[in-house]
């Protein structure tokens, strides 16, 4: 779809690629960095002043106690903390249960360490489950279940009385909960995010799973981490140590600045900003008659697109893109069954000048 909007000139609200700008505090020191001669390889699980930062964040905003020495491991993004997990912990032909509608890349992460994903479907608009849900979905080959709160595509974020239904099911049933945090900070309309791993009882079983690529503009960077158990550590640690060697050395001072040197105040507006993004985009689908699921978090739309012609949702995307020069992703691209033919997710992730003008063109179909 990035593709095709390229070819039409149009906007794209398909890929989450975060057009905003990152903290100046953090270019700063990434530059600093390189011109200081940080370029050669760090440590597999990352520098350790990078690791002691996660490991306060995680104290401080995750209630998780971790040992920046032997559970923290710096990767290539929270998808490659994802990916060394899956080789570290899981053999061919376990199961993982996935919440549908689902973050492509994980179901791809999983069939690449071929492990076999399943699906608790979740209903619209507030994208919820019941326990029965999750015991309709295990199986005697289930070895772990995926949370990602908030969510891609869904903007979904797990309630305390959903992640616990999650940790009484993981430990009844001795399953790993691996956990992906990377919208952790953006939370609309009083939310709280939860981990997983603070949990009573959770902490060895949980992989949590985080990032700075959305919360510092810095997609293109790749610097992620894993947080667990030290024996999951350590075998996560190999992988990483195999497949990427170590995250780029430089843009790690760069994420180490941000953790120590910005203020809660940062994280706040980040929440606001995106809050006012999020009602911008939901009030002009609205009046496109495309109806949104309004996220609780993170920063996607589902829209229901049902009306506009086509077979499946990949004629509906192109139909909207030929009409209004607005990109955006098929619903087929997050379910693995027919249920995302009536929707496609945009992203708005965008300047506000962008955003401005991809409203304004929705504007055409009312």
């Amino acid at each position: 779809m990035s593709i095709e909007c390229e070819r039409v000139h149009g906007i794209n609200l398909a890929q989450g690629v975060c057009d905003t700008t990152l903290p100046p505090s953090v270019g700063r020191a990434a530059k600093d960095a390189i011109d200081n001669a940080c370029n050669s390889y760090t440590r597999y699980d990352g520098i350790g002043e990078l690791r002691r930062a996660i490991a306060r964040k995680l104290c401080l905003y995750n209630r998780l106690n971790t040992d920046p020495e032997t559970q923290i491991i710096v990767s290539s993004g929270s998808t490659g903390a994802f990916y060394c997990a899956c080789l570290a912990l899981l053999n061919p032909g376990d199961e993982v249960i996935l919440f549908e509608p689902y973050y492509g890349y994980h179901v791809n992460t999983l069939l690449a360490a071929e492990a076999v994903p399943t699906y608790v479907t979740m209903q619209p608009p507030d994208w919820s489950f019941t326990p029965q849900d999750l015991e309709a979905a295990v199986t005697s080959r289930t070895k772990g279940i995926m949370v990602n709160t908030p969510a891609n595509p869904s903007g979904k974020v797990f309630s305390q009385a959903e992640i616990e239904w999650i940790a009484e099911f993981a430990m009844r049933h001795d399953l790993f909960v691996f956990t992906d945090e990377i919208y952790e900070y953006f939370l609309y309309d009083g939310r709280r995010h939860i981990s997983p791993g603070a949990l009573p009882g959770m902490e060895d079983r949980t992989i949590t799973m985080s990032g700075f690529s959305k919360t510092y503009s810095i997609t293109g960077w790749r610097i992620g981490y894993s947080a667990s158990d030290p024996q999951w550590a350590r075998m996560i640690g190999y992988m990483n140590d195999l497949v990427y060697v170590c995250a780029p050395s430089p843009l790690q001072w760069g994420v180490v600045a941000g953790l120590n040197e910005l203020s809660a105040q940062f994280y706040c507006q980040l929440a606001k900003d995106y809050s006012v993004k999020r009602d911008r985009l939901c009030q002009a689908l609205e009046r496109a008659g495309l109806p949104p699921c309004s996220p609780q978090g993170a920063y996607y739309i589902l829209a229901n697109v049902s009306r506009l012609p086509g077979n499946d949702s990949k004629d509906r995307a192109m139909n909207l893109l030929s009409r209004t020069g607005v990109a955006t992703v098929p619903g087929s691209a997050f379910f693995h069954g027919p249920q995302g033919e009536s929707f496609v997710r945009f992203c708005y992730a965008k300047s506000d000048a962008e955003l401005t003008e991809a409203c304004q063109r929705l504007a055409g179909l009312e």
